[in-house]
């Protein structure tokens, strides 16, 4: 019992509130341009509804740039690492729904598609938890056929890094690093598709993820962009 209760206070206070305050403090340090923002906007300002699509490997940047873009929902999983991870977005302020789109219908699906209804943003992390890494997984147009959302990419690169021996290679910048974090445009999602279509469109959203984290990491080799960003 004292040992369940001591891995209790771990995972919900200790390692959450902790790790949240280094975050912050790393993240303060950041020098962060917005590059597209009208891409999220237009979509935002026009009544629509949206799903952020991310790699894991480059959320770091994200947690606490999108804490002032609330309300937003996150599917995490019911494992073990999940019930930290849905502690910290709690205490961020948002919305943690435990679970799996891995199925039509399932509460979690049903939950995000309500949230949406409700207001919220959607935030997916669409190769995680455990890869393979910069692959769209299903639960990503899952969520946006059936809670009927826009995708909306989100490319976060940092010009100094630290990378982890993770299965990502997860990076992190350093401090007082230079960060872009770029929309990319919409890609809408048919509320009818079969199978064929289905995968399409998981071959699409990968490959333009792909396509636009190489555009925003060549930024950092390229001077006149640089100034253009950063001025």
């Amino acid at each position: 019992m004292v040992k369940k209760k001591f891995r209790r206070f771990l995972y919900h206070y200790l390692f959450p509130y902790a790790g949240l305050f280094l975050v912050r403090l790393l993240s303060a340090t950041y020098r962060i341009r917005v590059v597209d923002p009208d891409n999220e906007q237009n979509i935002l300002k026009a009544g629509g509804r949206v799903v952020y699509a991310s790699w894991h490997q480059r959320f770091f940047p994200g947690i606490t740039f999108f804490s002032n873009r609330k309300p937003i929902a996150i599917m995490i999983s019911q494992s073990r690492d999940g019930e930290m991870a849905a502690r910290t977005v709690t205490i961020l302020g948002w919305r943690a729904v435990r679970g799996s789109s891995s199925h039509w219908g399932g509460q979690a699906l049903e939950t995000m598609k309500i949230l949406a209804r409700q207001g919220y943003k959607i935030g997916h992390i669409v190769d995680g938890p455990q890869g393979p890494f910069g692959v769209v997984k299903p639960g990503l147009i899952r969520i946006a056929q059936y809670a009927e959302l826009t995708i909306v990419p989100v490319i976060m690169s940092g010009q100094n890094l630290w990378a982890f021996n993770s299965w990502d290679r997860f990076m992190v910048p350093k401090p007082f690093s230079r960060v872009i974090i770029r929309f990319g445009s919409p890609i809408h999602v048919p509320r009818d598709m079969g199978k064929e279509g289905f995968g399409q469109m998981q071959a699409h959203v990968t490959q333009t993820l792909k396509q636009l984290y190489a555009d925003t990491d060549a930024v950092w080799q390229d001077e006149v962009r640089l100034r253009e960003i950063f001025g």
